[in-house]
């Protein structure tokens, strides 16, 4: 994509090339052998797999291949077994547009919204410049939970973790740290913690990974991003537990997500 303002929103085709260039969607670095192996992971059900979600369906591990080719794009070649994989572009950009009229809605009935990553070092650029939008449109943003603990089992054995805020966008942390993390244990503690105070659950969560897994299963409106190694939240959504999920490669250098961040939020009526 030729060189824009920051802040300057692409057309359609200026985005699925620079989603391109950029590797966020197309021929993206995440490989076919880590796909194959998290989709038999999800298939036989393994809860760091799952991401908080409960799905009903048979979900073999040829099932959760066709659903990622028709949802994401990846190769639907069998003896593909190494090497590159890919996400189709358009399928990215049809997951913004899907994703937008969710935002533009929670921002046009100042609805109460929930946001989250997992992916810190990738798109929580993205969460918080939603959060921002979404608020100026009138929106509530919700911070609640903020220092709930939990353990996580790292190879080196159980690890606290607590919830912190940053820019207004639920992260976990320990020790001056921001983590990685697929778990749905934070988000199913941040939920615990609006009940405790005795408010109701979000009306949207825009999310990724067990944040927004864990949201949906809890019957919240869940908006997310997920890579092509994630086949969870395409499940979900395939099941209706997930309303919206957005095909990307999720941990790409933040800057690189601005155009992507800019076309989501002008096609949600949230730039002014």
């Amino acid at each position: 994509m030729s060189q824009r303002a920051p802040g300057e929103v692409p057309t359609r085709d200026e985005l699925r090339d620079h989603l391109v260039d950029a590797l966020i969607a197309g021929d993206v670095r995440t490989t076919r052998e880590d796909n194959l192996i998290k989709y038999g992971m999800l298939a036989g059900r393994l809860s760091k797999a799952m991401f908080g979600l409960e799905p009903t369906g048979r979900w073999n591990l040829d099932d959760v291949l066709d659903l990622m080719v028709e949802k994401v794009g990846v190769s639907p070649d069998r003896s593909h077994l190494r090497g590159q994989d890919r996400i189709d572009p358009d399928l990215t950009i049809d997951g913004l547009d899907r994703m937008a009229e969710h935002l533009g809605r929670a921002g046009r009935d100042r609805s109460r919204v929930l946001l989250a990553t997992g992916h810190p070092a990738g798109l929580l650029v993205v969460q918080m410049a939603a959060a921002t939008a979404l608020r100026a449109a009138g929106a509530t943003v919700l911070t609640p939970g903020a220092g709930f603990q939990y353990q996580s089992m790292t190879r080196w054995g159980k690890v606290d973790r607590h919830v912190r805020y940053v820019g207004d966008v639920a992260v976990v942390s320990a020790t001056g740290n921001l983590h990685h993390t697929h778990s749905p244990v934070p988000m199913r503690g941040v939920l615990a913690a609006l009940a405790a105070a005795g408010e109701p659950p979000p009306d949207l969560v825009m999310a990724d990974h067990g944040w927004a897994g864990a949201a949906g299963q809890a019957g919240i409106t869940s908006v997310g991003f997920a890579d092509c190694n994630d086949p969870a939240l395409f499940v979900g959504e395939a099941e209706g537990l997930v309303a919206v999920s957005v095909p990307l490669d999720d941990n790409v250098p933040p800057h690189r997500y601005a155009p992507m961040t800019a076309y989501l939020l002008h096609a949600a009526g949230l730039l002014t």
